[in-house]
């Protein structure tokens, strides 16, 4: 059995699809374990409304969630046991962290669904597709049967 970290960032370019989705799927399955947390390169204004509504459709709800860049951070970006990274960006800058933190830094490549076009129907599948490819992720690097590192 793989343990699971104490803490875990997901990290994206905006903090308003990708890392919220990641965030609020961990937080589902292992919230009371780990400490998880999500944030943006860059700062951006609201979360997504396609991604709230994905997200709703399972029974999380994101609707609260407020976009935040690593100043953001309450606590320190290197007390963090596993940064995931959603995007190149991001993988960019959490490996700019490792000169000064010792972090484990995983890439998961994840498309930004973002850039789709069509009908709301066409979108929203799109963020579905991202929601479930994140849960599918999540669930392969931290099986049920985890042991908690705290």
């Amino acid at each position: 059995m793989a343990d699971l970290p104490g803490a875990v960032l997901f990290v994206c370019n905006f903090n308003a699809v990708r890392s919220p989705m990641a965030e609020g799927l961990m937080k589902s399955l292992y919230g009371q374990q780990v400490f998880i947390d999500s944030v943006g390169v860059r700062p951006y204004e609201e979360p997504d409304s396609f991604m709230i509504a994905v997200m709703e459709e399972i029974g999380v709800d994101m609707s609260r969630h407020k976009p935040k860049t690593f100043d953001d951070l309450e606590d320190e970006a290197e007390s963090y046991d596993l940064v995931i990274t959603l995007s190149p960006e991001a993988h960019h800058r959490a490996i700019e962290l490792t000169h000064y933190a010792s972090l484990d830094i995983e890439y998961w490549i994840t498309f930004d669904p973002t850039s789709t076009e069509g009908s709301r129907e066409v979108r929203l599948d799109a963020y579905r597709q991202v929601r479930d490819h994140l849960r599918q992720r999540i669930e392969e690097r931290f099986p049920k049967g985890s042991v908690s590192a705290i």
